[in-house]
């Protein structure tokens, strides 16, 4: 793994995010737990680079984001699309994902978990955290019927601090 500046990535956000997707990963390495995620953002806050992340509150998960102070967005190579399919539709607390895959785990300089052959690797720090309202929702008939059905609470959002970036 070789540390970057973030600013030395230079695939579109929406690209990584949207289209390649990421695997969200808390916890240590003694225990931890990932998710696929597709929805979120890389940008500048409070005068650092930053990446925000939407997470159900019902995900296995969050309980683990809650725990520490850092978790990491990995973006996997395409040959790893089943994989994350795998890891979107599983969860953790009923499945071991990597006994499942062909993600192996491994660790950042820094010790926190994060899978061999991730082509981009974001340490993410969080500063802030909030439940999204509907009442916040400017028109909540856009985004209600398609991703918030009665079983299906509304997100978490996450605001991280990137506090490093590494490629493979």
């Amino acid at each position: 793994m070789k540390k970057i500046d973030i600013t030395e990535i230079t695939k579109s956000p929406v690209e990584l995010i949207g289209k390649q997707w990421m695997l969200i990963t808390a916890g240590t390495m003694d225990k931890f737990n990932c998710m696929t995620a597709s929805w979120g953002g890389i940008g500048f806050l409070w005068n650092r680079p930053v990446a925000f992340v939407f997470v159900r509150p019902n995900r296995h998960t969050v309980n683990f984001i809650e725990e520490q102070p850092v978790f990491t967005l990995s973006f996997m190579p395409e040959r790893y699309r089943q994989d994350l399919v795998f890891c979107g539709r599983n969860s953790g607390r009923d499945v071991d994902k990597t006994a499942h895959t062909a993600l192996k785990p491994a660790t950042t300089p820094a010790g926190w978990p994060t899978f061999e052959d991730a082509e981009l690797v974001l340490e993410c720090r969080k500063m802030f955290r909030t439940t999204l309202q509907e009442a916040d929702f400017l028109d909540w008939s856009e985004v209600s019927p398609a991703w918030y059905a009665e079983d299906n609470p509304l997100h978490y959002l996450y605001i991280c601090e990137i506090s490093a970036a590494y490629t493979a």
